[in-house]
C-alpha cells in the first residue's frame, strides 16, 4: 500500500511524505505507483525548480519527501493543494492500495 502523509500547518499543506508501493501489480508494471509518483515528482519539481521555493526534498525507491519552509508556504499553497486533491480522488478509486493521512506540523 502507498501511504501518503500530507503535512498541514495553519490549514495549509506544507509538504508530504510518500512511502511504499501499491502492490496492485508487479514492480515496473504498477500503473497506480506510476500515477502517484508522477504527480509527486511534478509537485516537487514545480516547488523546487519552477517556484524556486526554499524546501527540503528527497526521493528514493518507494520513498519521497518534500517540506516547504515557512517563508515559502504561501507561494506553494496552490500546487500542494492540487496534489492533495489528486491524491484524494485517486484514493476514492483505489482505497485498498492508497492511504492518505494528514499530520499537523
Amino acid at each position: 500500500m502507498i501511504k501518503a502523509e500530507l503535512f498541514v500547518k495553519e490549514k495549509k499543506i506544507v509538504g508530504f511524505h510518500l512511502t511504499g508501493h501499491s502492490g496492485m501489480e508487479e514492480y515496473g508494471k504498477d500503473v497506480l505507483c506510476a500515477f502517484v509518483s508522477s504527480a509527486a515528482y511534478m509537485t516537487a519539481n514545480t516547488v523546487t525548480d519552477i517556484i524556486c521555493a526554499d524546501a527540503q526534498a528527497s526521493a528514493d525507491d518507494g520513498d519521497m519527501y518534500l517540506m516547504i519552509s515557512d517563508k515559502d508556504a504561501d507561494r506553494c499553497c496552490d500546487i500542494l493543494s492540487g496534489f492533495k486533491l489528486h491524491l484524494m480522488n485517486t484514493r476514492e478509486q483505489y482505497p485498498k492500495y492508497l492511504k492518505v493521512i494528514f499530520t499537523e506540523v
